[in-house]
């Protein structure tokens, strides 16, 4: 029999399985779809040779995470990172552009360029120090309370309705709105200031990295070093209680607060299981690609050159947008994520064709189709736009919730974003990732940190199951490392 058995080969599972195996147990992993990579696969979703990252497309967090610096990630998945992070459009074939350069951005910004520098300079200083906050428990003492307070201050600006008061103009706004909103919330909102402010400032201090061969690439080397550590990976093996996994020393499960109460049934503690049944899911997205026949006309100059595109316009309209969301309407012009990775890795797709990839926020459970929506808002900051389209594919956000069981809703942050959001993850708690159940732990973007491609809820809940259950410490992770006790 195995020591460990994960449930859910996402990189939160993946992440726990590879610190466990890593600790000389014997790990053994269960997928219930016939692949691994949860939010991370990659597929040939319309046309053969057109390569389509199903979820997350950028990954920010790929050289930040302190789970993938640990790992090495970026010694063995080769990863491209734009010069320009992210970029707002707006209309008259204008664009606000975040360089990795923060003294390239701040010029460009005109006047607003000084007040932007000194907003991001000193976190982007500071930035290991930022991590180390955002990454970790919210009840434990920051390693740089400094760093804490930095952020801290810069995060209640830009949440808060003073968040216009150091800017004259609508550049920088825009570039700030634009970035914020990938946390679905109500702008502006403490959760979505702070999620962009970490966001931005590794845009200036690192870039963000486009994994070449697609963002399954970053699941492939978790699950070989799982492999070349005695794990052993079952997809199509779903598990639905607890009691089909084999006897083990410690589960780990990589799903949600309810998928949690549904495979423990009623051996949960009655407190225990009405906070998890109190957990809030948050809004969903509707997630369109598209296969052209070139690249995206954009009218603003430079935008060819960004990895990441928020389609919006102004901060004002991008905060409506969001707000129309949260308010449970959709939005006649959505905030749009867009991003063609085939222009940094050209194997994704034949000469001459580019893979889109762009999702917008709906309200949770939608069974709207986007498509013409994100269409519009492409063609009205890249006009020629339709004439490219070859092909589209669409999933809404009920169908993000078939596609993954743990996208309640098409929620794929598992958990509304905001204060409380935060702080329940799934329960009040200082260590969130342990259930009551003996053994037991939760390694989902349930917990803290929470959403993102970091690996960062499957290191913390191994870290206590390897201090709880077999009083081992974390193992050395990185790729010369042998690990192993």
């Amino acid at each position: 029999m195995p020591d460990v058995a994960v449930v859910g080969a996402g990189p939160n599972g993946l992440a726990a399985a590879a610190v466990m195996a890593r600790a000389g147990l014997s790990v053994e992993v269960f997928e219930a779809s016939p692949s691994i990579g949860g939010g991370t696969r990659t597929t040939e979703l319309m046309q053969p040779g057109h390569f389509h990252d199903v979820c997350s497309a950028v990954h920010p967090m790929a050289l930040a995470s302190p789970f993938f610096r640990a790992f090495e990630l970026a010694r063995r998945v080769q990863l491209v990172s734009p010069d320009i992070s992210y970029a707002s459009p707006l209309d008259g074939g204008r664009a606000a552009i975040a360089y990795r350069s923060l003294d390239r951005t701040a010029f460009e910004l005109g006047r607003d360029g000084a007040a932007y520098r000194k907003l991001f300079a000193p976190l982007v200083r500071h930035i290991d120090g930022v991590m180390d906050f955002t990454q970790n428990q919210l009840f434990r003492i920051p390693r740089s309370t400094l760093a804490a307070g930095i952020f801290g201050l810069r995060t209640v600006e830009q949440g808060t309705p003073v968040w216009n008061a150091r800017f004259r103009e609508d550049l920088a706004p825009a570039l700030l709105s634009g970035v914020t909103s990938h946390a679905i919330s109500h702008q502006p909102s403490l959760a979505a200031s702070g999620a962009g402010l970490m966001l931005g400032a590794l845009g200036h201090a690192q870039g963000w990295p486009i994994p070449i061969g697609g963002s399954i690439a970053i699941s492939t080397a978790l699950a070989e070093d799982i492999r070349a550590h005695g794990g052993v990976i079952h997809t199509d093996a779903p598990i639905n209680r607890l009691e089909e996994l084999p006897p083990v020393r410690a589960t780990l499960l990589n799903v949600s607060p309810r998928g949690l109460g549904a495979m423990a049934g009623d051996s949960l503690p009655a407190r225990y299981r009405s906070s998890l049944e109190s957990f809030r899911y948050g809004n969903g997205s509707c997630k369109v690609d598209f296969i052209l026949s070139g690249p995206v006309p954009w009218a603003a100059p430079g935008l060819a050159d960004a990895g990441t595109v928020h389609l919006g316009g102004t901060r004002e309209e991008l905060a409506h947008a969001e707000n129309e969301v949260h308010a449970g309407r959709h939005p006649d012009r959505p905030y749009v994520l867009v991003a063609q990775p085939s222009r940094f890795d050209p194997g994704r797709a034949p000469a001459g064709r580019h893979t889109l990839w762009t999702y917008c926020h709906v309200p949770a459970g939608s069974t709207r189709d986007m498509t013409e929506a994100i269409t519009a808002q492409l063609e009205r900051f890249a006009p020629g736009f339709r004439d490219l389209i070859v092909q589209s594919n669409v999933v809404t956000a009920a169908g993000l919730a078939e596609y993954n069981r743990n996208y309640i809703g098409g929620d794929f942050s598992v958990g509304t974003m905001d204060l409380r959001g935060l702080v329940q993850r799934p329960v009040v708690s200082t260590v969130p990732w342990r259930t009551p159940l003996p053994g037991v732990y939760l390694c989902s973007s349930a917990t803290p940190p929470g959403p993102g491609v970091t690996g960062m809820p499957g290191l913390h809940a191994a870290t206590y199951a390897l201090k709880d259950i077999f009083r081992l410490p974390v193992p050395p992770l990185g790729a010369t490392a042998t690990g192993g006790s």
